[in-house]
C-alpha cells in the first residue's frame, strides 16, 4: 500500500513537471522571421548587433539573415512573401510606389543616413582630388539604385558630368563590382566595407575618398515590411523595431572593437582589427542612425538625388511610404 502511494506520488510529480516543461518550452518558443539584405556589409552594424547581442531573441523573434545581392531582389522577396522583412534602399520603395502597387510595402526604420561606399582607385593619391576622375572611368553600380545615383551626384556637385567628362560603368551587377576592377576593368571602383579595406590591406586598390562625407546626409538604408504584416500583426512589427532601436542605442556607446566582435560572426573572414577600423570609420562619418524614424527632410533630399539622376517619375507622399508610428512608440518607451 505504502509502496503504491510512493509509485502514485512520483508519477504525480512526473507529470507535473513534465506539464511545466512543455508549458515553458511553448511560451518561449521563438518566432522565425526570415530578414532579406540587399548586401552584406559592416555598414547595417546595428541589424548583426540586434541578432549577435539577443535583441531580437529577446523580442521572442529568430532572425534569419539571406543576401540577396541587390535591392530590387530584396523587394522582390518581400513582396513574394518569401521575407516578412527586408533591408535595402528607400529609393526601392518610391519605384514601387510609383507603380501603383496597392498595398505597398512600407518604410518602418531607417538604418543609415549616407552613403557607405568608398572610392578605390588603382593607386595611392594622398592629395586626391574629384578632377582627377576627368577622362577615367569608375564602376558604379546599376542605374537607379542608391550607390550609383549618389556617385553621380557628387560627380556633379564636383562640375562632372556622368557619361561625358567621366564614364561610370554600369552594367556590372552589384556583388561583382570588386572583382571587375581586381580583373583590371574600370579606373575606380566604389567599394563598401568590409571590402573596401581589405583591397586596400592586400594592395589591391587604395582608398582614396568617402563618397558618403561627399554626399551628405540621406536617408540611405532602410528596414521594409509589407503592408499587410503591418496591418494584420502590428505587435510583430513593433518588436522588430525596438530590437532594431535597442541595437542602435547600444552601437552608440559601445567600443569600436566592442561593435567588432559583435559583428563577426557575421564577417568570418574578417579580423576584429579590420572590423574595429571600419567601424571607427563609419562612426567617424556619422554614417549610422541612432533612432530608426525617418525625418521628412531627409526623405525630401532623397527623393532629390533620384530626380537628379532622372530616375523619379513622381514624387512619393511621406506618409504613403513611410511609418514611423513604431519608431515613435518605442523611442518613447
Amino acid at each position: 500500500m505504502v509502496i503504491a502511494k510512493k509509485a502514485a506520488m512520483i508519477l504525480a510529480a512526473a507529470m507535473l513537471l513534465c506539464a511545466l516543461m512543455c508549458g515553458c518550452g511553448g511560451g518561449s518558443e521563438l518566432r522565425h522571421v526570415t530578414l532579406n539584405e540587399v548586401t552584406r556589409s559592416v555598414f547595417y552594424a546595428p541589424l548583426y548587433c540586434a541578432v549577435s547581442l539577443g535583441y531580437f531573441e529577446k523580442e521572442g523573434l529568430d532572425v534569419e539573415i539571406v543576401t540577396s545581392g541587390g535591392s530590387d531582389k530584396s523587394m522582390t522577396a518581400l513582396i513574394s512573401g518569401d521575407a516578412e522583412v527586408a533591408l535595402m534602399g528607400p529609393e526601392t520603395g518610391i519605384y514601387v510606389a510609383n507603380q501603383g502597387l496597392e498595398n505597398h510595402p512600407m518604410i518602418v526604420a531607417q538604418i543609415t543616413k549616407r552613403d557607405g561606399s568608398f572610392l578605390v582607385g588603382r593607386e595611392a593619391e594622398p592629395d586626391f582630388n574629384w578632377e582627377s576622375l576627368r577622362g577615367r572611368s569608375v564602376i558604379g553600380g546599376r542605374p537607379g539604385g542608391m550607390p550609383y545615383m549618389t556617385l553621380c551626384y557628387v560627380l556633379k556637385s564636383h562640375g562632372l558630368v556622368p557619361g561625358e567628362d567621366v564614364e561610370v560603368i554600369d552594367n556590372i551587377q552589384f556583388p561583382l563590382m570588386g572583382g571587375a576592377f581586381e580583373g583590371g576593368t574600370g579606373d575606380y571602383v566604389t567599394l563598401f566595407e568590409p571590402t573596401a579595406s581589405e583591397f586596400a590591406s592586400s594592395g589591391r586598390g587604395h582608398i582614396v575618398a568617402n563618397v558618403g562625407l561627399e554626399s551628405g546626409e540621406v536617408p540611405y538604408t532602410t528596414i521594409m515590411m509589407s503592408s499587410k504584416t503591418i496591418a494584420e500583426e502590428p505587435e510583430f512589427a513593433l518588436s522588430f523595431v525596438r530590437a532594431i532601436y535597442r541595437a542602435q542605442q547600444w552601437v552608440k556607446t559601445a567600443s569600436d572593437e566592442e561593435v567588432a566582435r559583435a559583428m563577426q560572426p557575421f564577417f568570418p573572414d574578417s579580423s576584429i582589427e579590420t572590423l574595429s577600423a571600419v567601424a571607427n570609420s563609419y562612426r567617424a562619418t556619422d554614417s549610422w542612425m541612432y533612432s530608426p524614424a525617418m525625418s521628412e527632410d531627409a526623405f525630401t533630399r532623397l527623393q532629390d538625388i533620384i530626380e537628379a539622376a532622372g530616375e523619379l517619375s513622381a514624387r512619393v507622399e511621406f506618409g504613403s511610404l513611410v511609418d514611423n508610428s513604431f519608431a515613435d512608440k518605442v523611442m518613447g518607451e
